[in-house]
């Protein structure tokens, strides 16, 4: 969040330090040196880091140093020089402070990186010293710089074409970061990746220019919907027909629109469900029973629209049939009563083998060789080739699954925007109050887990053509687990959060698997952080930052504002 002062709290502020004269200077010179820097070799050894061992010949890393020091010299800029103009909206102190400190972490980390895959710090060269010079010189200029009183960057306004740019750079971006990113094999390289990704997103909200953003996303909220979606249906096209990385995203995916049907249940209604994967794990065992696999125990081969309803609709059953006799409960004692439920679908899955009862699961065995799907003669098995790009088959089920997200989202959003969802909110925040008020809460509460596991179960319906294969072991406590902790990690009743926490929690665990065997301690001691230190997750609704912040009037006054600007709208 922006530290930006309207003209009413900037009479307030406490007066600044003044400004070191040295500071600016030293700035540039921490700007050439990085830039300078990155065109020398880093290292010694060129099978590290994807080889930084070129001189005049910058890697991908070397790359994204040299982008940071470009958007620290725009801040600079901003605070003297031809853009000052721009520094009286933006904060380039706390921007800079943010770029110089994560970039030095950056270089920092690189220096270790080298140093333990190439046995010694003797295999750094003179370009990995400079650029670490260099950081260290702006990350020295940002804290010397500084703070100023700013305008209201709801007022800064472009013309609406250049707004709308503004809207298509940054989805570019985001496309191409994470484009790089998947591509990334090396798990060095992977979290480099990541901290460059912080360093400028935290750069980007401290110096108030994702404030700017968020004001013209709602002036141009279509643009802003169509430029994600376009973003995320190119994103095959930059993967070079790689099934692994579009398996990896079509997983994410899967997580994401099971993750936004249990936000419905934990983030609007405030049930706590800790057996949600059992909803995802039905929709996926009626796809497999009602396949055309050899496995199959269910002789019925309906076509597979109705299938995607049947899956959607048993789960939606079971969310009803669990959700009457225990919602009369709540916290604690719903935790654990959901948490005994996914446990009892999982061991049901186990003993429906034709031993301890009718054979519909294969018990532990499962359901393998489920075919791929055929929908209006387009197999998704098979590859195809756009404009001379290959798309494989994991690409397929990564657009197909793209459109579920798409409706899910939608669903989500108008939810969230009506009566129902008004209710939902009404239960979350006082339960008793709401009842008082004549809201039906038991009705609500039960369509809530009814939505929720409908939507669980049209994902699993896809889920299970995709990985070709069923069995209770995919559908673990654990599994519910990550999906509640994707809601807290990116924001209770936010879409953004959501996608956002779902892609960390699913993406991190592929592409770091050094570590794996101590993933639950790193995201466990990362809940623990966010508890601490941002309770209402990473991207959170303003109404939902206040309950965690309510002594911040500042904030207050802003969604009061935003309140009756949406009211004057209407």
């Amino acid at each position: 969040m922006s530290d930006v002062k309207t003209a009413e709290t900037a009479a307030e502020a406490p007066v600044t330090k003044p400004a070191k004269p040295i500071a600016w200077p030293l700035g540039l010179a921490g700007v050439a040196l990085v830039i300078a820097g990155s065109f020398l070799s880093w290292s010694y050894n060129g099978q590290i880091l994807n080889d930084l061992s070129i001189n005049f010949y910058p890697g991908g890393l070397q790359i994204l140093a040299i982008i940071i020091a470009l958007l620290s010299l725009v801040l600079l800029l901003a605070e003297k020089g031809p853009l000052t103009k721009l520094g009286s909206w933006l904060d380039a102190t706390l921007g800079l402070r943010a770029l110089g400190t994560g970039l030095a972490l950056y270089m920092a980390l690189v220096l270790v990186a080298i140093t333990v895959q190439a046995h010694g710090l003797i295999n750094v060269n003179p370009g990995g010293y400079v650029t670490t010079v260099g950081a260290v010189l702006l990350a020295v200029s940002g804290w010397m710089s500084p703070l100023r009183q700013l305008r209201d960057m709801s007022q800064a306004r472009l013309p609406a074409w250049m707004e709308i740019l503004t809207i298509g750079v940054l989805m570019a971006a985001l496309l191409f970061m994470a484009a790089y990113a998947l591509g990334l094999s090396d798990a060095w390289s992977f979290v480099l990746c990541l901290l460059f990704i912080a360093t400028a997103a935290t750069a980007l909200f401290r110096s108030g220019a994702m404030t700017f953003v968020g004001h013209v996303g709602q002036r141009h909220r279509k643009v802003l919907t169509l430029g994600a979606f376009v973003a995320a249906f190119l994103f095959p096209f930059t993967q070079n027909g790689s099934d692994a990385n579009m398996s990896i995203a079509g997983s994410v995916l899967v997580f994401s629109a099971t993750a936004i049907g249990l936000n419905i249940v934990v983030g609007l209604a405030g049930l706590l469900d800790l057996g949600y994967i059992a909803f995802l794990g039905s929709g996926a065992y009626v796809a497999a029973t009602l396949s055309t696999s050899a496995f199959a125990t269910i002789g019925w081969k309906p076509p597979f629209l109705l299938v995607v309803l049947l899956g959607a609709c048993v789960a939606a059953v079971l969310g009803l049939i669990i959700g009457s006799p225990t919602l009369r409960v709540s916290g604690d004692y719903l935790a654990i009563v959901t948490l005994g439920f996914g446990e009892i679908f999982r061991f049901s899955m186990f003993n429906l083998d034709g031993n301890n009862g009718p054979n519909l699961t294969n018990g532990p065995n499962g359901i393998p060789g489920i075919p791929d799907l055929e929908l209006f003669g387009f197999n998704f098995g098979s590859g195809h080739t756009i404009a001379g790009i290959e798309l494989g088959r994991f690409s397929n089920y990564y657009f197909l699954l793209l459109i579920l997200v798409g409706g899910v989202v939608l669903a989500f959003s108008r939810l969230n925007d009506s009566r129902i969802g008004r209710g939902w909110v009404a239960i979350r925040e006082d339960e008793k109050a709401a009842e008082a008020m004549g809201v039906n809460v038991f009705g609500l509460k039960l369509l809530a887990f009814a939505i929720g596991a409908f939507l669980a179960g049209l994902a699993g319906t896809i889920k299970a053509h995709q990985d070709g294969a069923v069995s209770p072991d995919q559908y673990i406590f654990l599994e519910s687990a990550f999906l509640l902790a994707a809601i807290v990690l990116g924001g209770m009743g936010t879409i953004a959060g959501v996608l956002l926490g779902a892609t960390i929690l699913k993406l991190l665990p592929e592409k770091l698997r050094f570590f794996s065997e101590y993933r639950l301690l790193l995201f466990g001691l990362l809940l623990v952080l966010m508890m601490r230190f941002r309770p209402e997750g990473l991207v959170a609704s303003k109404r939902r930052q206040l309950e965690f912040h309510e002594e911040d009037e500042a904030l207050a006054v802003e969604i009061e504002e935003e309140r009756l600007a949406v009211g004057e709208a209407k």
